[in-house]
């Protein structure tokens, strides 16, 4: 199987490792990996403060890109969100509109690609910690993805996962928060943070680095002993 991959704009400036890691594990599953190096971004720090039309524009772009009728696999459950759950209204009845049902079709997030497509539950990796993790608003809400990443983890040997007993709405990222009110945004990862110690966890996994990335700002400035992990670097680990 041959498969496109769209890499989120910050996982491509910010964590291009956790981009590669997710090649490796795809490549380790003997899918054949296609990378358009024109790709750019989904557009939705866009949509969430209101430019539609910014927006709309940057997924023109990305419709236009992905017309292979190929899956599309994305370690962004965010931009999958984009594309799922905003593109209809900006789409909707426009010269795009097949084009975007057909992007819409073929895009999956990587844990959900990999256990709902590829049907997979084991892939040999081994990671060291006790961990927790965190359900990204957009995978969670929006997606409805929750036990795929939850049933490959629980394969991963070394990996103790805990559930935290109070359940946390959000981190503080999502919706653009951080941008409208730090405050409560940092607040919002300090309560998080705060829980994930008490549960006895020193890592954090989730299938998106906008969570990731909000909650490793607030650790290293507070010097947290903990740490922010994708769940593609998890599970590219432990078996070179």
């Amino acid at each position: 199987m041959i498969v496109d991959i769209f890499i989120p704009c910050y996982v491509d400036q910010f964590y291009p490792g956790t981009a590669l890691n997710m090649v490796k594990v795809l490549e380790k599953l003997s899918c054949g990996v296609n990378y358009n190096t024109e790709q750019t971004c989904c557009g939705r720090p866009a949509f969430e403060d209101g430019y539609w039309d910014h927006c709309k524009e940057v997924g023109e772009k990305l419709i236009k890109e992905f017309q292979d009728e190929r899956y599309i696999v994305c370690p962004g459950a965010a931009c999958v969100a984009t594309v799922k759950t905003q593109y209809p209204s900006l789409f909707h009845n426009s010269a795009l509109h097949n084009e975007c049902k057909l992007v819409q079709k073929h895009m999956y997030e990587l844990s959900d690609f990999l256990v709902n497509v590829l049907n997979v539950s084991d892939i040999g990796a081994s990671y060291e910690a006790k961990a927790v993790f965190l359900d990204a608003c957009p995978a969670i809400h929006e997606l409805g993805i929750k036990e795929a990443p939850r049933h490959l983890l629980s394969n991963i040997r070394g990996l103790e996962m805990i559930e935290l007993n109070n359940s946390l709405p959000c981190c503080g990222m999502g919706g653009g928060l951080d941008r409208r009110n730090e405050a409560l945004s940092v607040q919002m990862a300090d309560e998080f943070l705060t829980a994930v110690k008490n549960a006895g966890a020193t890592v954090i996994i989730s299938t998106d680095y906008q969570c990731l990335m909000h909650l490793d700002a607030v650790i290293k400035k507070q010097n947290e002993p903990l740490k922010a992990v994708h769940i593609a670097d998890v599970l590219a680990s432990g078996w070179e």
